[in-house]
Order: C-alpha cells, then structure tokens, then sequence
C-alpha cells in the first residue's frame, strides 16, 4: 500500500470561476465592506433559502452573536443551546453576557432533543439555539411549536448544513433567523464569512445596524447605539458568488463522496454511518461515523493515529459544550452527546476527491481496522 500520498481531512472546491470574479472585485477597486458582490451574495442566500433578506457578516460565529445582540439579549438571560455543538454556538451567548443552558441531542438524528429543551424552559429563557450538526437538519416542527407556545426566539445555527432540507423546506428558512458560515471547510466557502438569513424585516435591519458600528443609515457618523464591525468583505462575497454558482455541482460530487463511504464500508461492523432521519436532505459536509458499539470502549483515538500515520487525516467529533473549561456545568445531564462525542469519527470530505482516491482511502481505513484488530484493541 503506497501511503505517500495524504488526504487532509477537508478542502476547497475552487476554479477558475473564484479566480475570476476575484480578479474583478479586485481591479474594481472595490475591496472591502462596500460592492456589487455583497449585494448580489446577499440576494443569492435569500433566494436560496427562501427568506425575504440575508445579512452578510464576516464569520459564522458573529452571525449568530449578531442576531442575539439584535433580539436584545442580555445579562440575566437563557439561551437553551444543544452539548453536541462547535463551542462558537456558546460562545455567541456569552457574549451577550446570557448563560448558554445545555441540553441533550436525539441518538436518532445527534441533534437537540425538542423533550430536552422543553424541560429547560424557565423563566429568564429567551431564545433556543438548534444545531443542524454534521449537516443533518434539526427538528425544526417541534422546536417551532415550543418556541411559539413559549414565546422564544427560534435560532438555526445552520453552519453546517448548507444544501440541506426538512420535508422539502431548505435550512434557513426553518427558524427565526438562520446563521451560516462560510468557513475554509465548509460545503461552500468565502474563506471567513458567514451570514443570518430571515424574514424579520426589523431583526434585519437591528442586525444591519449593528453590524456596522452602530451608525445610523440616515446619517453618517451618528451612533446611536453600540455596534461591532461584523461585515463581510466584496473579496470574500465575490469568492462566495462563485461557490453559489456552482454549489450544486459541490454539493453532488460531495454527496458522491459520503455515498461511496457509507456503501463500501458497510460491512465493517466497527463504523456506524450518521443515521438519517425520515424527509431530510442531509448536507454532505462531513463523512461522519461512530466507532464501536454504544456505551462501550471505543478504539476511536487508536484508529485515528494509525489512519493518520496511513495518510489519512480525521477529526473527532466535538467535545460536549458543558465538558468544556469556559462552559462546564456539572449537573448538565447528557450522556447521548458524551457518548457520540467519544465514539465520532469524520473521515476526509471534499469535492476534489476522486474514485481513484475514495478506493485509496477505504482501502487504508479497511487496513486500520485489520491492525486494530490484531493489536488486541477491544473493538466491540
């Protein structure tokens, strides 16, 4: 087995398309928070999403800071957020001096438990954070009946789940206000970005205000309020216009990707595929997998060193939000997520790899099992 060759475990789908509409924002001279390409990237995530405006920002995780600070929350409140989660999802909370409450995930879907969320509704709960994790769409129905029984913002944080659909609808038009990023390993990217896409036309504009340092649009250099400097650039929006024209090509050869994973390891009873619930579209950002039975000792970390020295980059999954030094709360209950955090598994993903590589790439991972095996590793 020649092993020469290492396949990270993401990268991005560029062409000449990103080349070229960056050269025109370029030589345009229009290079930074002003420019064709913001408004037209903005006009392109709303129609794709299908809601009535999209707000551009400079990462994924001041979108969701963004919409938070922009429904007023603040010092005293709640935001119910799931464990299994990229920590910037907590993050967002703290920053508006609000307490992320971390609830469990569903073992059917590794998304927030509507049961869970329920039973963390209290009086200072203002807002509930979903997170469609590893591309799979939460439970947005029940979630949304909740929030409208309780009177809570719904938030998608939809970073992961770009292309994605529940029951026909795409993520984000699924809550109040969506949050996207734009990240280098994303299904589609600007490098950094992110965006907010909604049909509140007076969250819009409150996000929009505050996105540009508080400067009231009617006069310039009046501050009414405290804002951030949250905005995308016309570079960044000009490499993301590229990527949404030919998202779908991304999207169908990533799919390809996670399609040929999940057929030719199926008869490896160490890997479990990422379950996929009734009417949903996954997106296909990550190849994800659990190793080793449930409740059990997993050899994850041991596969993972020996498909690395293999040439094959991994991630494990992310570690529970109320495990975490800055978010640790000892009496969050939520063995679901530790359990799938300890276990997970995200294999290389990435449009540019070819069925030359994808046989490469079972082929090393089928001889990772075989040593683990024969190392005496308990497996099951």
């Amino acid at each position: 087995m020649n092993v020469d060759e290492r396949f990270p475990v993401a990268r991005p789908c560029l062409s000449e398309l990103e080349e070229h509409y960056l050269l025109d924002a370029l030589r345009s001279g229009w290079i930074s928070s002003q420019g064709p390409y913001l408004r037209r990237v903005e006009e392109q995530l709303a129609e794709r999403c299908g809601t009535a405006t999209a707000v551009a920002t400079s990462n994924g995780t001041v979108a969701l800071h963004l919409v938070l600070a922009a429904a007023g929350i603040g010092p005293g409140d709640e935001v119910v957020v799931p464990a299994l989660t990229y920590v910037a999802t907590a993050n967002a909370v703290a920053y508006c001096g609000a307490r992320p409450v971390v609830v469990d995930v569903l073992p059917q879907t590794w998304c927030i438990d509507p049961d869970s969320v329920r039973a963390a509704i209290g009086p200072r709960t203002r807002a509930v954070i979903a997170v469609d994790v590893y591309g799979h769409p939460a439970d947005y129905p029940a979630l949304r009946e909740l929030c409208d029984r309780h009177g809570l913002l719904l938030v998608a944080d939809a970073a992961e789940s770009f292309g994605a659909t529940l029951h026909g609808r795409p993520t984000g038009s699924q809550a109040d206000a969506s949050t996207f990023s734009f990240f280098g390993n994303k299904v589609v990217t600007s490098g950094e970005g992110g965006c907010v896409t909604t049909s509140d036309a007076a969250l819009a504009d409150q996000m929009r205000l505050l996105r540009s340092q508080g400067m009231d649009p009617q006069r310039r250099y009046w501050f009414p309020v405290v804002g951030y400097n949250y905005r995308m650039t016309n570079l960044a929006a000009a490499l993301l216009c590229a990527q949404l024209d030919r998202a779908e090509e991304i999207i169908a050869r990533r799919d390809r990707v996670i399609a040929a994973y999940e057929h030719e390891l199926a008869d490896v009873p160490l890997l479990r595929p990422q379950p996929v619930a009734t009417g949903v579209r996954r997106a296909p950002w990550m190849a994800s997998f659990l190793v080793g039975a449930e409740g059990a000792t997993s050899p994850r970390d041991e596969l993972a060193r020996i498909l690395d020295r293999l040439g094959v980059e991994t991630r494990p999954f992310f570690v529970p939000i109320c495990e975490l030094p800055a978010h640790f709360d000892p009496h969050a209950h939520c063995p679901v997520s530790s359990d799938l955090a300890r276990r997970g598994i995200n294999l290389p993903t990435y449009a540019g790899l070819s069925d030359t590589d994808m046989k490469a790439i079972v082929e090393r991972i089928r001889a990772a099992v075989d040593l683990l095996e024969s190392s005496g590793t308990p497996t099951a």
